[in-house]
């Protein structure tokens, strides 16, 4: 066995010790160089797995989303409240740009009614006032116009909404409790839901959805698959106020019909008889006619009848001889809604064909003709 002296061990170990470091030197850097180009790696990671369906839908909402605009309003205190705030009110909603060109846009009639102020907030951010070109409360519609346009915005086109189907998928779009421009998504859940509105009139042929619709996202659009517009939000069906998967959408062909005429005119006219009608277990009875009506000229007999004398001045009541409406255009109807419904489809100069008895269903049954006037 070979010693080595003190000294050259000591000489030795150094020199170990330096190959050493040389070496950790050496390959840290390697793997320092290793990790930084893994670094430059990670960016060019592949894109997550989405499905087909969800490309679809992100490929939608980043084409249309900016065509829905914010609503804010204020309003007025009533000056006769004597609660110790006295506060404006401010309240928001959504709408969608219909007419990128001429800066009109859609939304609810409950959404800027009775307010004092309202503000149009586009994707830029900035805010933009309007005016009211027309409004309809019976489909609880109304139509703005930007005063200020500007040149580039992003309109929405419309879909058909006589082929929806329950069950087919739907997207709304809208800014619920102030949340700009959120997605949600569900299926139409019903067709043909009636639903009455703020202003006390029966909407007929609503579109029901679960999709998710909160307070603020009234007036925003509710869309195809495709991004088309097959209806406008306007109700939900809830308890506390907030989203309980039953939402209501006006359907877009009902707003198409009238939207010139809004645009043009500023309201809608609709084919009226001029009656007020009684729900009777016999059926819709003719409860009174107002004066100069087709109702009166075509001698439709009312319940309440005008009486006028030297000693009393009113109505009298007889029921035996007010007529009962027992079809409209040839159609079987079983309630005022059923008439009222029938007779506002009806053209313009076209006269409508009632079937009534007099009295009960048992009653003498005669036709008339009515043509109804444009109101």
């Amino acid at each position: 066995m070979i010693e080595v002296p003190d000294q050259s061990r000591k000489l030795l170990m150094n020199r170990h010790a330096t190959l050493f470091g040389f070496l950790c030197l050496f390959f840290g850097g390697f793997w320092l160089l290793g990790y930084c180009t893994g670094v430059e790696a990670r960016k060019d990671f592949p894109q997550a797995f989405r499905s087909d369906e969800e490309s679809r839908v992100i490929e939608v909402y980043k084409r249309v989303n900016e065509a829905v605009v914010f609503i804010s309003t204020l309003s007025r205190p009533d000056p006769f409240d004597f609660l110790p705030e006295f506060q404006y009110r401010e309240g928001s909603g959504s709408g969608l740009i219909v007419n990128a060109e001429k800066g009109i846009i859609l939304t609810n009639l409950h959404v800027i009614q009775d307010a004092d102020k309202v503000e149009i907030f586009l994707a830029d951010g900035r805010n933009y006032p309007a005016r009211l070109l027309g409004h309809d409360a019976e489909y609880d519609l109304a139509v703005l116009q930007l005063l200020e346009a500007p040149k580039k915005l992003t309109a929405l086109s419309f879909g058909d909404s006589s082929q929806l189907e329950v069950g087919q998928r739907v997207l709304a779009i809208g800014n619920p409790h102030g949340l700009d421009r959120t997605l949600t998504q569900g299926i139409v859940s019903s067709l043909n839901r009636t639903v009455r509105n703020p202003n006390n009139y029966l909407m007929r042929g609503l579109i029901q959805t679960d999709a998710a619709i909160n307070p603020g996202n009234s007036g925003g659009p509710l869309l195809d698959v495709d991004g088309r517009v097959i209806g406008i939000t306007t109700a939900i069906l809830s308890k506390s106020g907030d989203s309980a998967g039953i939402g209501f959408a006006v359907p877009i062909n009902q707003i198409a019909r009238i939207l010139p005429e809004l645009i043009t005119t500023g309201r809608v006219l609709r084919p009226k008889l001029g009656w007020v009608l009684l729900d009777t277990a016999q059926g819709p009875m003719v409860r009174r006619v107002l004066p100069g009506s087709p109702a009166l000229e075509a001698g439709i007999e009312p319940v309440e009848r005008p009486v006028a004398n030297i000693f009393y001045k009113g109505f009298v009541s007889d029921f035996n001889r007010a007529d009962i409406v027992y079809k409209v255009n040839g159609k079987r109807v079983f309630s005022s809604d059923d008439v009222d419904q029938l007779v506002s489809k009806a053209k313009r100069g076209v006269p409508i064909v009632l079937t009534l008895r007099r009295g009960t269903l048992q009653g003498t049954e005669r036709e008339i003709e009515v043509e109804p006037v444009l109101q």
